[in-house]
């Protein structure tokens, strides 16, 4: 009789331990709702501005700035990777993307106006701080806008992004000496860089397997790039280039000034800005953390998902967790 009460009370222990194990094997997996990505326009000085968004207004503010020839479709996968704990903005520049410039706007195609666009389009936002990631034409883009606004910045992601004299590749400094020497043949030169065969080239140059590197994205900026007159606007920005370098040393003095916790993300193998231009940043910057990887210019299209795990890692040890909004937006 003690035998059989003895297993009655083992069975009566072990039953909801077996039947708790049983449904937990039987239940679906749970997930976390996917993020949702809002396209939106925003009317900033006369222009019709395309941006990207997603997560919450209220969590602080990501701001993800592209470069030639692209547009904010290059960070089609590293939105919803930051999404779930960040605010995240990725404007389109006029003359890239989707982003409106009417006849009527006065607008000049110049690194300058496109700063003091995207300075209003987030005061408009209420956006008062901010972290930038900042690629190519967005580094001095960039760069601008926050020696204009220094209390704006909290952190700062670099990605082949150059603000040294030594990281300038060999193919900026032919354009300068084309545009410079001003012959039909030069500018005939300079005008091959907005053609498919050169945007294919900025895309695969340098990858570790270029099979990796999906064709949606030089696909998209080409058929973006031959709209009618959006070369020539191309050529005022190639033009306005040369206004960028003689403000490297502003640039660098706002860094060794600001000090923003930094972090390199860079395709080591761009011919365009090179590794000399990230390893500048450790004459200015102290807080500095950079990764380097075996591929050219658009290093997220090869190394996206590593590069975004090394983005929230930066995040979660730099980026406090408050508010970067000014005022609720209206």
């Amino acid at each position: 009789m003690s035998t059989h009460s003895s297993l009655i009370r083992r069975l009566a222990v072990l039953l909801p331990l077996l039947l708790a194990a049983t449904l937990a094997v039987a239940a679906p997996p749970t997930s976390t709702p996917p993020v949702m990505v809002r396209y939106s326009f925003a009317t900033v000085r006369g222009v019709r501005l395309f941006y990207r968004e997603a997560g919450s207004p209220t969590a602080p503010t990501v701001l993800l700035l592209h470069g030639f020839p692209s547009s904010s479709f290059m960070f089609r996968n590293l939105l919803p990777e930051l999404a779930g704990q960040y605010h995240v903005l990725a404007p389109d520049f006029p003359g890239f993307g989707y982003t409106e410039v009417p006849a009527s706007a006065a607008f000049s195609y110049t690194f300058a106006q496109v700063a003091e666009l995207l300075n209003d389009w987030l005061d408009q936002l209420g956006v008062a701080r901010c972290s930038v990631y900042i690629f190519d034409y967005s580094a001095p883009v960039g760069l601008r806008m926050l020696t204009q606004r220094p209390e704006r910045l909290q952190c700062l992601i670099v990605q082949n992004g150059n603000l040294y004299a030594e990281g300038l590749g060999q193919i900026l400094r032919d354009t300068r000496a084309n545009i410079e020497a001003g012959t039909p043949e030069a500018i005939a030169r300079v005008m091959t860089q907005f053609e498919l065969p050169y945007t294919k080239f900025e895309y695969l140059h340098g990858a570790s397997d270029p099979a990796r590197i999906a064709p949606d994205g030089y696909t998209l900026d080409q058929a973006l790039m031959d709209r009618p007159g959006n070369k020539a606007i191309q050529f005022q920005y190639k033009v306005d280039y040369r206004s960028n370098p003689p403000l490297y040393p502003e640039w660098q003095a706002y860094l060794r000034r600001i000090q923003p916790p930094t972090l390199v993300v860079w395709g080591e193998n761009d011919p365009v800005f090179t590794k000399a231009g990230a390893l500048g940043l450790r004459r200015d910057v102290r807080d500095l953390e950079m990764h380097f990887y075996p591929t050219g210019h658009f290093a997220l299209e090869e190394f996206g998902e590593p590069m975004a795990a090394v983005i929230r890692s930066f995040f979660a040890r730099k980026l406090p967790p408050t508010p970067a909004h000014a005022s609720p937006r209206k």
